[in-house]
C-alpha cells in the first residue's frame, strides 16, 4: 500500500474512532496514537501543542506518543512556533539546518508541523511530527495530516 492509500485508510479509521466524541483531548490522543502506529518508525514522535488560554502565544505540550517533549513553545519560535505565528503547515527536511530549531530532542533530523484550527478559524494547537530520518515528510503528508487535523473540530 503506498503511503497515500495508508493516509485515505487512517483517514477514514480516526474518522470513525473520534465521531460523537466531546473531549478534544480524547481526539488530540487518539489521533497521536493511531498516527503514530501507523507510521513508526518514520514517526520518531508524533502529538499536539495545544495553545495556552492563559498565555494565548504560546504553545503547551498536549498529547503524544515518544519521547519527552519540550513543555513550551513561543509563538515564532522553532518549527512549531513558525507554524503557530503565520498558521502554514511546514515541512522541514534538515532541521538542524533550521534557524531557530528548538531541539527537544536530538535524535530529530526532520519535521512537519501541521495547523489545527476551530470550526471559527481560530488557532486551537499544531500537529507535530518528527523523524529520525533526514527529508523523512512531503507533499504527501502534509495533505493526508493536514486531512486529519481538519476532523478534529469537524462536528
Amino acid at each position: 500500500m503506498d503511503k497515500k492509500q495508508k493516509y485515505d485508510e487512517l483517514v477514514a479509521e480516526i474518522a470513525s474512532v473520534i465521531e460523537g466524541e466531546t473531549s478534544i483531548t480524547a481526539r488530540y490522543a487518539s489521533i497521536g496514537c493511531l498516527l503514530s502506529q501507523a507510521f513508526s518508525p518514520r514517526f520518531f514522535w508524533t502529538g499536539f501543542y495545544e495553545v495556552d488560554p492563559l498565555k494565548p502565544k504560546e504553545l503547551v505540550v498536549g498529547p503524544y506518543q515518544g519521547t519527552l517533549g519540550c513543555l513550551r513553545i513561543p509563538f515564532g519560535r522553532g518549527v512549531c512556533g513558525t507554524v503557530a505565528a503565520s498558521g502554514d503547515s511546514l515541512i522541514v527536511s534538515d532541521v538542524h539546518a533550521f534557524k531557530g530549531h528548538i531541539a527537544c530532542d536530538s535524535a530529530t533530523n526532520s519535521e512537519i508541523v501541521v495547523p489545527v484550527f476551530r470550526k471559527d478559524g481560530s488557532l486551537a494547537a499544531v500537529l507535530d511530527v518528527d523523524s529520525t530520518e533526514f527529508d523523512a515528510f512531503d507533499e504527501v503528508d502534509r495533505i493526508g495530516l493536514e486531512r486529519i487535523c481538519g476532523l478534529i473540530f469537524a462536528e
